[in-house]
């Protein structure tokens, strides 16, 4: 790639400059600018929330009671009232992921939606709608990954992990020169890590552990720096970056519920 000026990009056989950004922004305009992915995934932790309330769930513990709840939340072992042994350590792997549409309260969720209403549409705009997807699973799962580090005999639940995955991947953009949050993805960023020390009850984990997916999926379909998150491909290296990324979340777990099972 020539440095910008010294190629005529009418002849140059590639967009340059203005031209490549607005071919990327095209693209990223036909794949997810209307935030569609971001209110479905906000329409499916509202629906699960619901579930539990059907369940027999409460507006303040809607989340924290019945099957749903029980068979989702991120758990290394947990015992049932009939005695049954439940959790990651029964093989139950599926609630790294699942626990992420799970919340403790109609105001945990209000928090984590609004909170996912505001970053998600922003982030999604920039990447489309598949590589937003897969990154938000991947911040997910290593938001699971963090809360298990930190605090492995906690039960936890909640969205944030998987949006502070956001705000980790805004802040790789912008550093790459995309406006994701207004140039504001950093003051964002400590914003609400303030908010995670100073607050209790909050998963310290699970924020930094989501903060961290989010950066290192992003840098991943950058291809490491050597391409562009938003309007390049990210090729096999990309990929294969992003899958390693949620491939040691899993590992991470692993081996803690290995430690405290």
């Amino acid at each position: 790639m020539a440095p910008v000026g010294l190629r005529c990009p009418d002849h140059s056989g590639k967009p340059q400059g203005v031209a490549r950004v607005t071919t990327g922004v095209r693209r990223a305009s036909r794949t997810g600018t209307d935030g569609l992915l971001t209110k479905l995934l906000i329409g499916l932790n509202v629906l699960v929330f619901l579930a539990g309330l059907a369940q027999g769930g409460t507006l303040g513990g809607g989340g924290s009671s019945g099957s749903v709840f029980e068979e989702g939340a991120l758990v290394v072992r947990g015992q049932l009232g009939n005695g049954e042994l439940v959790g990651l350590a029964e093989g139950q792997w599926w609630r790294l992921i699942t626990a992420a549409f799970l919340h403790n309260g109609i105001i945990h969720l209000a928090m984590n939606m609004f909170a996912l209403w505001l970053f998600g549409q922003a982030l999604e705009a920039r990447l489309g709608r598949a590589r937003f997807l897969v990154l938000y699973l991947v911040a997910g799962l290593a938001g699971s990954a963090g809360a298990l580090l930190f605090s492995p005999n906690a039960i936890t639940v909640g969205a944030s992990g998987a949006i502070f995955g956001i705000m980790g991947a805004a802040l790789v953009l912008e550093r790459q020169g995309i406006d994701v949050f207004g140039g504001g993805a950093l003051g964002v960023i400590v914003l609400n890590l303030a908010f995670t020390f100073l607050i209790p009850n909050i998963s310290i984990g699970g924020h930094l552990g989501g903060l961290a997916g989010g950066a290192l999926g992003a840098l991943a379909l950058s291809r490491f720096g050597r391409g562009h998150a938003a309007y390049g491909r990210p090729g096999l290296v990309g990929i294969a970056g992003l899958i390693a990324v949620g491939a040691l979340s899993v590992a991470v777990a692993y081996v803690q519920v290995g430690r405290y099972a």
